[in-house]
């Protein structure tokens, strides 16, 4: 048995050292001669700058913009603050990026109605005048794809302010779905 093993062990050794091998060779050789390639330095970044947002008290960028006709602006003379003394109404409790317009309804005097998904998948039917969002916003006009409304927020100097603002039939460009 150990021979049989010695000269099976002898056999693979012969075997190995006889094989033809002049095509690796000449791969080797190929690709030690062939150019390397070079890696490019990483690119420099301009250090970061920080960016401080001012323009709070303007209308936001993302909503849809109100025609001066369809809005009384105040004076800039006159006291401006939200009536804290009125009973809140129901679409007050909801933030005003939760509140979407589904429709409107007009009744036979001519009356329009606005149509309101609230926050809690409801729909509610609001007019001209009624009090929405958390921002003391109250109803100018409705048309039968948007709702014109006037905010009174704090103006960051102890005071208030009136911010137009414009919730536009769901489905409508620029509206989420």
């Amino acid at each position: 048995m150990r021979i049989l093993a010695a000269t099976f062990a002898l056999l693979s050794l012969t075997g190995c050292g006889s094989a033809d091998n002049t095509d690796l060779k000449q791969f080797v050789a190929e690709a030690i001669s062939a150019p390397r390639g070079r890696v490019e330095p990483i690119p420099e970044f301009k250090p970061y700058e920080s960016f401080t947002y001012s323009a709070s008290a303007l209308r936001s960028p993302f909503s849809l913009p109100i025609s001066e006709e369809e809005v009384e602006v105040q004076d800039a003379g006159m006291d401006i603050s939200p009536n804290t003394d009125r009973a809140k109404e129901y679409l007050e409790q909801f933030n005003i990026g939760d509140l979407y317009m589904v429709g409107t309804l007009q009744k036979p005097d001519g009356a329009l109605w606005a149509l309101i998904r609230d926050g809690n998948n409801s729909v509610v039917r609001t007019k001209v005048g009624e009090y929405m969002g958390q921002n003391h916003g109250r109803i100018v006009s409705i048309s039968d794809s948007r709702i014109n409304l006037i905010e009174i927020v704090p103006n960051g100097n102890g005071g208030w302010l009136e911010r137009p603002r414009t919730i536009a039939l769901e489905g409508t460009s620029g509206e989420p779905l």
